[in-house]
């Protein structure tokens, strides 16, 4: 699968931690930023990463902050974007089964990378479900 990833200075070194397991998993990744943990601004990645998924030359996206909050929000400004904040694996498999999320947002700050990894590896392997909920989906747009 083809996935657009990117992070601010909280998110660094958790985001450097999934491009390993995620491309030893043969996923290909294209890493948007930051390369270090010097302090940056959240939507100079999420921007990218939106616009990568927005525009299909990734899948699905990946974006990890502090609380996932900025990133969040950032990214859902994208109109072909549908970015969910998860903090657990169950949170990530109903984003993706009931509102075809297509970025996962990570908050580093209140989960350990074990978690961050079982996260991603939920949005990635858990499908839309439609139905119902397409209609709903249908609808978030502006």
């Amino acid at each position: 699968m083809k996935l657009a990833i990117g992070a601010d200075h909280a998110g660094f070194d958790y985001k450097e931690k999934l491009i390993a397991t995620l491309r030893s998993q043969g996923h290909e990744v294209e890493d948007f930023g930051t390369h270090s943990t010097d302090s940056v601004d959240y939507p100079d990645f999420a921007h990218p990463v939106a616009g990568s998924v927005e525009s299909k030359k990734s899948e699905l996206g990946i974006l990890i902050c502090g609380s996932a909050n900025g990133v969040a929000i950032t990214a859902n400004k994208h109109q072909g974007i549908r970015a969910a904040i998860c903090w657990l694996p169950e949170l990530a498999a109903l984003a993706r089964q009931h509102n075809n999320a297509n970025v996962v947002c990570i908050p580093a700050r209140f989960i350990s990378e074990a978690d961050a990894i079982n996260i991603v590896h939920t949005f990635l392997t858990t499908a839309f479900e439609g139905g119902r909920h397409s209609r709903r989906v249908e609808k978030i747009g502006c």
